[in-house]
């Protein structure tokens, strides 16, 4: 994430949308902003800040801020204290809002106009954002807007973000500034005991304080929320996704790994030998390209967590496992983080500022990098595709496909194991019920898809064409110098400062069954786990003689490692020490360096014994 830097903002207007979470609030800035948007940090927290601009009917650029979704103005959690603070012009770096648009769930008023009055007794300016008007309608809710205005003494907008219906009134609104009602402020706006009173008045004149219908949604959770058939509905659904990752990603896989090789072997011909020749076929080519090849797997696994996302489903898995990780002494709350970290550590770190209780987002924090994160999956896919042969089991299963999901499940049961034991040391033994909104169920709309996934490509090959590319070419150089002395027999590498380092480490990794390629490759690997991947295929690629140099790189290893070394660096990777970015991201989160040490510690300890532990026991029963 991108760290916000404290300047003057250009004078005009500045707006604010503020919501309850799951009101559709981000999707409305997303139409209104479009592609104006940026992304950075709120100065001194590691909250998220979307700013964006939004173009009005009267030529007006107007600076709109995304707000963290908040229940109440009462704080109670990181993210909720950057809205309250910017709404009361606390934020650093930030002036106060002009106007605020108060996104509200037309489904859910009794709870979501609370907000509204909060906001009025600050005195600001409001306008309402009546959305997701569509699926109130279905139900049988029929609100009129020119009412809901005259009763709370603001313009009401009917919206319906996902298809972009009412943005043109609400940009017009936006537009005409002396249209903005201003209301005094009224005293503290957190909490006021006639709230709800209030709320219940409005309902009963607006004829919505009637009891609504069983919803779809609700007939659905019968059998998704089941005690039985809900957990079991959950393993599937994982299971299904390991198998697609890699029974999908198999034809363009293919045609990445064929464009590659003819590239390689294109450039090389036009090239003389030499020392250019080998940085740009052995270097960038064949250690980037390595790499490359395994962006549909990881798209592939994004589609699938965004689909759950988009449908309502994610907050169900949250309460079903809620009693599973109440066992080691979390609850459902810490599901979402750790759900993020299987994209990337990072978010799911972040995300844990929704949790209110300190342990419990400590505890989460800790167990976040075990949970097996996209940059992982190459190295995944690559040792599977070299040993694990691609066979069918029964009901067409694929055998790589359910190694994938045990290597999953193991770093998963890892990191409740340490829960577990973090529990038996630290004040985790009381009971804390989860308490969380369930948003009803609706089909993931493609657009919002499009662009998860097309913003996890951008990431992914900015890091391929960043660091990626810079510690590739780094190895490179650390392995074609100083070059072999006169009368020398063996590949170049092997006299260079990079064989001599590996050579170094692997007295360390040699109990656990590493050469001295791989402890090389673990080195950059530090900076991101993709990296060792590029190290590899640099490194064999420079080792190669003659043909070999063409090979793919999992043939190259499948000749050179036993299957107990692949199974060793398989529990290598699940228990492993996260990049340098994860820790970083800690220590902001924390506050200081002792939690992403004592991290470090743990998770290089773990990785050792389960690698020792699989490398040992792979040969004795290998024989």
């Amino acid at each position: 994430m991108n760290e916000a830097v404290i300047h003057l903002h250009p004078a005009g207007p500045l707006l604010a949308l503020v919501g309850n979470p799951n009101c559709g609030k981000t999707a409305l800035f997303n139409r209104l902003t479009g592609s104006r948007q940026k992304v950075a940090n709120y100065a001194g927290v590691t909250v998220e800040r979307k700013e964006g601009r939004v173009q009005t009917p009267q030529g007006k650029s107007l600076r709109l801020l995304d707000l963290p979704g908040t229940y109440s103005l009462y704080p109670r959690s990181p993210d909720e204290r950057v809205t309250c603070d910017v709404l009361a012009g606390r934020a650093i770096g930030e002036k106060r809002p002009d106007l605020v648009v108060c996104v509200l769930d037309a489904t859910n008023l009794r709870r979501n106009l609370r907000l509204v009055l909060a906001v009025q007794r600050m005195g600001l300016p409001c306008v309402v954002a009546l959305n997701m008007a569509d699926l109130a309608a279905k139900r049988g809710l029929h609100i009129d807007t020119e009412k809901m205005s005259r009763a709370l003494g603001v313009p009401v907008v009917r919206t319906v973000a996902t298809k972009g219906e009412g943005l043109d009134a609400l940009r017009a609104l936006l537009g005409q500034r002396e249209d903005w009602p201003a209301v005094p402020a009224q005293g503290e706006p957190s909490t006021d005991p006639q709230d709800q009173a209030r709320v219940n008045a409005l309902l009963h004149e607006l004829g919505l304080d009637q009891q609504t219908p069983e919803l779809p949604s609700d007939q659905l959770d019968r059998f998704v929320l089941h005690p039985v058939l809900g957990p079991a509905l959950l393993a599937v659904l994982l299971f299904f996704l390991f198998q697609a990752v890699f029974s999908w990603a198999e034809p363009p896989k293919d045609l990445i790994e064929a464009a590659i090789a003819w590239l390689g072997t294109e450039v090389g011909s036009l090239m003389p030998e030499g020392w250019l020749r080998s940085l740009v076929v052995d270097g960038l080519i064949a250690g980037v390209g390595g790499v490359l090849v395994f962006l549909p797997q990881i798209l592939i696994l994004f589609f699938f967590i965004l689909v759950l996302e988009e449908s309502g489903y994610l907050p169900r898995a949250a309460f079903l496992l809620d009693r599973i990780m109440g066992s080691v002494g979390l609850s459902g709350r810490s599901f979402i983080p750790l759900l993020s970290s299987f994209a990337c550590a990072i978010p799911g770190i972040m995300a844990t500022r929704s949790i209110a209780n300190p342990r419990d987002r400590l505890v989460t924090i800790l167990i976040a990098p075990m949970m097996t994160c996209s940059a992982r999956l190459p190295v995944y896919a690559l040792l599977i595709g070299a040993f694990v042969p691609q066979r069918q089991l029964w009901g067409g299963i694929q055998l790589q496909g359910l190694v994938l999901f045990a290597l999953y499940l193991a770093g998963i049961a890892g990191a409740m194991a340490v829960a577990w034991v973090l529990k038996r040391f630290t004040s985790g033994q009381q009971t804390r019920p989860l308490m969380m909104e369930l948003p009803s169920y609706h089909w993931p709309h493609p657009r919002n898809i499009a662009i998860g996934l097309w913003q996890r490509a951008v990431i992914f090959l900015r890091r391929v064409g960043g660091i990626i590319l810079v510690l590739t070419l780094l190895l490179w150089l650390l392995a074609s110098f100083p070059g072999p002395p006169e009368g020398a027999t063996g590949p170049a590498i092997q006299y260079s400062f990079a064989g001599m380092l590996g050579r170094g480490l692997a007295v360390i990794f040699e109990p656990i069954g590493f050469n001295w390629q791989i402890s090389l490759a673990l080195v950059p690997g530090l900076a991101a786990r993709e990296i060792a991947i590029s190290a590899l295929g640099t490194v064999y690629a420079l080792a190669a003689t003659g043909e070999d140099t063409a090979q793919a790189l999992a043939p190259l290893i499948a000749q050179s490692w036993g299957l107990p070394t692949a199974f060793s660096l398989l529990a290598w990777f699940v228990f492993a020490p996260q990049c340098v970015a994860t820790l970083a991201a800690v220590r902001r989160e924390t506050g200081g360096m002792k939690i992403p040490l004592i991290m470090v510690g743990y998770l290089f300890g773990l990785a050792y014994l389960a690698s020792y532990i699989t490398f040992h026991v792979s040969r004795w029963i290998l024989g």
